[in-house]
């Protein structure tokens, strides 16, 4: 059988070739900047990680506020204050040995002091605590609403988040030394 030259590949083959390279091209090309098996839902988790320690941090913020404008119920709150302060820390996307929030209330001249939100805090003692109250129940709502959304660790972290806050309400609007 004599030699016979390759045949010349056809004009379509060579252009299915060239945009078959040009496709490839542009999808490595067209990245976030993240490498191509980075989980999407560790950012979800982080960013949901960052909204949660941030809404505690405002909280806290608020037991320092009417701990320093009603120094008479500093002693009840420190212990629900020192909770908050750890689901701040368990809630934090940073690496461990990261510092968290301070667990003790922060001192006060015993004058209203704003609260984190720039609201003032309640003059009376009673309507302090409704107030502190009302900002716990609000975030345990929240946290409990972005229960649908979390992956299923950080799921179940807001969820116990979430009941613990909404024992503080039940502490917080309870006559201390009550029986229920």
């Amino acid at each position: 059988m004599p030699w016979t030259p390759p045949s010349r590949p056809s004009r379509r083959s060579l252009l299915v070739g060239a945009a078959g390279a040009a496709g490839a091209a542009l999808l490595t090309g067209c990245t976030d900047g993240r490498p191509a098996d980075a989980d999407p839902v560790i950012s979800l988790e982080r960013r949901m990680r960052e909204a949660a320690v941030g809404a505690s941090a405002r909280l806290l913020e608020r037991y320092d506020a009417t701990a320093a404008a009603h120094p008479d119920l500093a002693a009840r709150l420190a212990p629900l204050r020192a909770a908050v302060a750890a689901h701040t820390a368990a809630l934090s996307p940073a690496a461990p040995g990261t510092p968290s929030p301070s667990a003790s209330p922060s001192g006060g001249t015993g004058a209203a002091a704003p609260a984190a939100s720039g609201e003032p805090v309640p003059a009376q003692p009673a309507e302090a605590l409704t107030a502190l109250a009302d900002a716990e129940r609000s975030l345990s709502e929240a946290r409990t609403i972005d229960l649908a959304g979390a992956p299923g660790e950080l799921a179940r972290l807001l969820a116990s988040v979430a009941a613990c806050g909404a024992v503080h309400v039940h502490l917080l609007t309870s006559t201390p030394g009550a029986k229920p």
